[in-house]
Parts: C-alpha cells; structure tokens; sequence
C-alpha cells in the first residue's frame, strides 16, 4: 500500500515537470541567434586644390594732361612684370576704348606671352586707383573673378574705369599731374588632387619659403640678346642674327636637321641666308624658340593681325606647332570684311582647321558674305582656290 502511495507521488512530479518544461517560454538567448555585429564602411576624402602666385604692379601716369591728346581707342601699356610663370602688363586708355566712353579712362590687364602648357591662364585681378600716400582707394578699386586669359595678347578689363571729370577733380587722387593705378593679380599655376587630412596639414602649416616662377625663359632670352656663346648666324633681310644651334635644334625639327642632320651639307656652318622671309618676322620667330613666348607688340590691331599671319607661316614652316596654334587662335580674332579672304587661304594653304571654322561662323552672320564676296580678296580666292570656294559655299548653304 505504502509503495502504491510512493509510486503515484513520484509519477505525478514527472508529470508537473514535464509541463513546466513545456509551458515555460525560452529566454532569448536560448531561441535567436546571436546578433551579427554591423561594422562602419571604410570612408575616404580628398581635395582639389588650386595652388596660386599673387603679385601687384603699379604704374604712374606721369603726365596725365598730355596723355589726354591722344586718340580714343589708343592705349600706352605698362613694362611688362611677372606673376604666375606669365608675363603681364597694364594697357591705359585715357580717353577710352571706344566713342561711347570717350569721356571715361579705361585700362585692362593684357597676357604678353602663352601658357606653357595647351589651356588658358586661369587670374584674377583687382585695379586700384592709389590716393596721395600710396594706399587703394576702396570706392575706386575694380576686380574682375578667377577668369580665362586664352592666349598672348588676350586682355580683360575695365572700359569705364573712372570718369576723366571725377579724377581732375579729386585732390587726393591727382597730385602734380600724376596719378597711380595698382593691380593685384592672383594666377593659378596648378590644380591638383590630395587626400583631405594632407590638405588640411598643409593650409594649417606656416609657409616660411615664397618659391619664385621659373626665370630659365628670361635667361635664355638673354642670352639670345647677348650673343654670348653664338655658334650660327642668321642673314634674314639684310639684317644678321646670332643663334645657338643645340637651342634651335631641341626647339624645332627643322632646325635641327638644317644645322645637325643631313639637311647641313652643302651650307657654311657658321651662315645661313634666309631671303623668304622679313627681319622682325625672324626676330620675333627667334624669340619665341628662346622664351617659349612672343615679344611685347606694342603694334596696333592691324599690324598684330599681319605679323601673326606672317609668324603662323615661319611656324608651319619650322615645325613649331605650339607657335602655330598660338598665332591661329590670335588670328581668330582679327577676322574682318577686309581679312577674311586672305585669312582663310592662308588657313587653307597650311591647314589650320580652328582658323577655317572661324571664318565660316563670320560669314554666317547676317550680310557678311556680301560683303566679302565684293572685296577683291575674295576674287583673288575664287581663282587661287576655287574646290575652297565650293567647300564654303557647301558649308553656308547647310545653315
């Protein structure tokens, strides 16, 4: 009886045990996985950053009153200064650009020479008139934003910059017939990627060393003008100039095989007579091997335009392509009614294809070819290059 009694207890605690079990919920640790641990992403950063040059310049027009008598349009320019690896200099009209602001002084600030490498120069430029003591005068202070400067001789500026009556009656501005402009320029000598925190370090650090553009084209530029060590004269026109032929020969192709290659036997090796071509033509085709740049002109527009056609065949002729699309860009904006037929048979003749699509967008405006079509440039073209001819009418019939 007692072992019925014993039996049935311990039966019952089974079953009370296996309930629970049953009923009883499972932690969470003992039903789910483990959670998966999310991690950050990698993440990096960078920077484009502009290295600059700044310099300022100052000219003094010494002698205001007289540079009243000059014609508008006319424009005295600045020396040339630095900044950036590019030669600048000021252009001052004193009676404006133009009739409409012949009561107004202008002035611009002109790119002498090219960018030494394919694209433009990329400055901005603040003009500032100068008080008695020196200082800019903010209410008389101009700037023009980070811009492009395509080319040598590409200029931008101010054509109403002060009014001729306004400066005549300052008397902190004109003092003894004097009066000073500052221009500050800023010029972009290089973009360039680095990661964030390296940008960072470096705009933090102090800069102890100001490191100054390249001056190897003004050294060779003077040694062109001294003659020292010369090892080859050139007679272009009467006149003589001495050269050094490794300078040529590393500049241009055809120089090279002229003076070293098969191209020198049969001449003296110390004279080469040029007779196809003007003197300052070669002057200034010399100077540009030299310097990598074009002289200051100081020509007006209509000699600029001649000598650049004249230095595009030198260029074409000498295998100096950097000088041709230099000259071919400088040609682009000089085309007029009286240029164009003698602008597009020289881009013809020496295939200047950018020189060509120029003088298509001129003659699509509105009575250009008319006009064109009766100079006797364009008669002259009809004989010389008559498939041209039929190539531009095909062009314009098209628009």
């Amino acid at each position: 009886m007692l072992l019925d009694v014993l039996v049935s207890l311990a039966f019952a605690d089974c079953i009370t045990n296996l309930a629970n079990k049953i009923i009883e919920p499972q932690s969470p640790s003992s039903r789910a996985p483990p959670a998966m641990s999310m991690t950050t992403p990698a993440s990096t950063t960078s920077a484009i950053v502009a290295n600059t040059a700044s310099a300022s310049h100052v000219l003094k027009i010494d002698g205001y009153s007289r540079t009243k008598g000059l014609a508008t349009g006319v424009h005295l320019r600045s020396c040339s200064f630095a900044v950036g690896g590019h030669s600048w200099h000021i252009a001052y009209l004193p009676n404006g650009d133009c009739l409409e602001r012949a009561d107004y002084i202008s002035i611009f600030l002109v790119l002498d020479d090219a960018p030494p490498v394919a694209g433009p120069v990329l400055a901005q430029f603040t003009m500032s008139l100068l008080d008695r003591g020196g200082k800019p005068v903010p209410s008389h202070a101009k700037t023009i934003s980070m811009t492009q400067f395509a080319g040598p001789g590409a200029s931008w500026g101010f054509t109403s910059f002060i009014k001729r009556d306004t400066l005549e009656k300052s008397r902190n501005l004109l003092k003894d017939d004097c009066f000073s402009v500052r221009c500050d320029v800023s010029v972009v000598t290089e973009f360039r990627a680095e990661d964030a925190a390296s940008a960072a370090a470096a705009a933090a650090a102090p800069s102890f060393v100001a490191v100054p553009p390249s001056n190897l084209p003004r050294h060779l530029g003077d040694l062109l003008a001294s003659g020292q060590g010369a090892d080859v004269r050139f007679r272009v026109d009467g006149e003589d100039f001495a050269a050094h032929r490794c300078v040529l020969a590393v500049r241009s192709p055809v120089f090279g095989a002229e003076l070293f290659g098969a191209m020198k036997e049969g001449r003296e090796a110390h004279l080469v007579v040029i007779d196809d071509m003007r003197a300052d033509v070669f002057r200034n085709l010399l100077h540009f091997l030299y310097t990598d740049a074009l002289p200051p002109s100081g020509r007006q527009e209509e000699e600029e335009a001649l000598m650049a056609q004249h230095l595009l065949v030198a260029a074409d002729r000498y295998g100096m392509e950097r000088l041709k699309l230099i000259c071919e860009e400088a040609l682009c904006r000089h085309i007029d009614v009286g240029t164009l037929a003698t602008t597009l048979a020289l881009a013809e003749q020496h295939r200047c294809q950018g020189l060509k699509n120029a003088c298509v967008k001129f003659l699509k405006a509105p009575g250009a070819l008319n006009a064109v079509m009766a100079t006797d440039g364009f008669d002259h073209l009809a004989v010389s290059c008559p498939g041209l001819i039929k190539e531009l009418m095909s062009k314009l019939a098209a628009r």
